[in-house]
C-alpha cells in the first residue's frame, strides 16, 4: 500500500532591534544585552543597566 502524505507547516516570526530599553545601546555598540521579564513583558537591558534593575 502506497500513501502520499504531505505536511504543511506555517512559521510566523518577527524581528526587533536588540537594544537596551533605557539607553538604546546594543550589540553593534559593544554591549551585551540581557532579556528580563517585567510585568509579563520582556524588556532588554545592556550590561550597564541590567545591574540597576
Amino acid at each position: 500500500m502506497m500513501q502520499n502524505t504531505e505536511l504543511h507547516h506555517e512559521v510566523q516570526s518577527s524581528v526587533s532591534k536588540v537594544e537596551c530599553y533605557i539607553c538604546g545601546k546594543g550589540l553593534a555598540d559593544g554591549y551585551s544585552i540581557t532579556a528580563k521579564t517585567l510585568s509579563s513583558t520582556i524588556v532588554l537591558f545592556c550590561d550597564v543597566h541590567y545591574s540597576m534593575q
